[in-house]
């Protein structure tokens, strides 16, 4: 079991001293008490301490100059100053100076209980938060693409696999759920990670300038052309492509990029000499290429062509387990950027961020956290910080699965393994009896599924 929070109690009156020394005891914490505020530095000092509890009249080191000593020596450990009627002047400038709140005597104790909760829960959520940051920067100095879910991380191996190679890859996925970053990670994990990355939308240009601005043009082409340009494939030379929304390609253009797969060759705009390129394209798109080809609206070759290997990019409502440390990510940079100082998220936003649907993705949850890093009111952010479609979205039940209808029975299964070891934290043996399998059976699919780090426990269940 966890140890009990421990509170000093700072007052150089023995009876205010002792009796809340007895309440508090009561209510199952640790206490420490010291007579004046010298003492009470001392006890600081030695550690442990959770939350200080002062007298702001104390003979020798005052409460407010325990207050300053305390956001030295222990900056995480929150002041609740004690207060006689008549000095709340006094307790308001204390409030200034750090103090997480102030009462005046005499007080209730459920007032005074209900406080100190309030202050260790609040020094929990900057301490769960800072954990979060802690394992985030690990992601980041390892240089991952920000994830840690099972799907996640199928993705990424695949990813590691494929980057190494020469083939064309097709990324697939929903708007918003990050296919760029999948792109540049194939890039980054390649032999061509010192040549250029050059990435083009091929639904955001109309046909005419998409085929100059991929293969560029010569002076007089067309009207405006005053001078010659490289496109998009000379300046990606030596490096990667990455056509997104490749689907929109014009049937005009879908020929002229399947020879550049084909032959490595093409010819600017206007231009008669052949140019010749070592660019690995990577594509991405959300529609549905198969059903293209079948309406003859894509063509098939370059179909076969792009897709030497497919790579799905996982919709956020499948890796619920990654939105913490994504919205944590965000935090930091929109906070940066505006300058904020934010401690994090509450519980409460927290549970309502991973209980919303997401349909925009990865796209829509960092324009959430912009938007609540710009409204916070205060260190953390709470719910009235969070969009209206996720406040309104109730908290996700803990232990329920959502299954789309039509998914395939084995995606099903893993699915539900997936969640159960996310409800069990990660423990495979409990999550076993949940199922009413074997725990063998649960560390075969695992395995079959990806590698997956084992801990001694875990092996010796396995072995049983």
């Amino acid at each position: 079991m966890a140890e009990p929070p421990t509170l000093l109690v700072a007052d150089d009156d023995p009876a205010v001293r002792e009796s809340l020394e007895r309440t508090l005891k009561r209510e199952g914490y640790r206490v420490v008490v010291a007579s004046d505020g010298q003492a009470g530095l001392e006890q600081l000092k030695a550690g442990g301490v959770d939350l200080v509890l002062a007298d702001l009249k104390m003979p020798g080191l005052s409460g407010l100059e325990l207050l300053k000593a305390t956001k030295t020596v222990a900056p995480d450990v929150d002041v609740i100053m004690l207060t006689a009627f008549g000095t709340v002047e006094e307790a308001v400038q204390a409030m200034k100076d750090g103090a997480y709140d102030f009462l005046t005597k005499p007080f209730q104790r459920a007032q005074l209980i209900r406080l100190i909760r309030k202050a260790l829960e609040r020094r929990a959520l900057i301490a769960e938060n800072r954990a979060l940051q802690q394992r985030l920067d690990d992601l980041l100095r390892q240089g991952a693409v920000i994830g840690t879910s099972p799907a996640f991380q199928r993705m990424m191996m695949l990813i590691e696999q494929v980057a190494p190679s020469s083939a064309t890859v097709l990324i697939q996925g929903e708007s918003g759920a990050g296919k760029e970053l999948a792109a540049r990670a194939i890039h980054e994990r390649s032999a061509r990670r010192a040549g250029p990355f050059v990435a083009v939308n091929c639904a955001a240009l109309p046909e005419t300038l998409l085929e100059s601005e991929l293969f560029g043009y010569e002076k007089g082409a067309f009207t405006g052309a005053t001078g010659r340009k490289e496109g998009r494939f000379e300046l990606a030379d030596g490096g990667t492509l990455f056509l997104d929304e490749v689907a929109d390609l014009s049937p005009v253009t879908q020929p002229k990029i399947l020879r550049v797969l084909q032959e490595g060759e093409f010819e600017r705009v206007g231009g008669t000499k052949t140019l010749r390129v070592d660019v690995r394209i990577v594509t991405a798109t959300n529609q549905d290429l198969v059903q293209l080809v079948r309406e003859k609206r894509f063509r098939e070759d370059l179909y076969y062509r792009l897709n030497v290997i497919t790579i799905t990019v996982p919709p956020l409502r499948e890796r619920r387990e990654d939105i913490p440390f994504l919205a944590h990510h965000f935090l930091r940079v929109y906070a940066a950027k505006n300058n904020r100082k934010l401690d994090g998220f509450s519980e409460e936003a927290l549970a309502r961020l991973d209980a919303y649907a997401w349909p925009g993705n990865v796209r829509e949850l960092e324009n959430a956290v912009e938007r609540a890093v710009v409204l916070a009111r205060g260190s953390v952010i709470e719910v009235s910080d969070l969009p209206g479609s996720v406040v309104g979205t109730a908290p996700r039940a803990e232990g329920v699965v959502t299954i789309p209808m039509g998914m395939p029975l084995d995606e099903v299964e893993q699915r539900l393994l997936e969640e159960t070891l996310r409800y069990t934290k990660g423990n495979k043996t409990l999550a076993a009896k949940l199922l009413g399998i074997d725990p063998k059976t649960v560390f075969r699919k695992l395995k079959q599924a990806g590698p997956e780090e084992s801990g001694p426990a875990d092996e010796e269940a396995a072995a049983t």
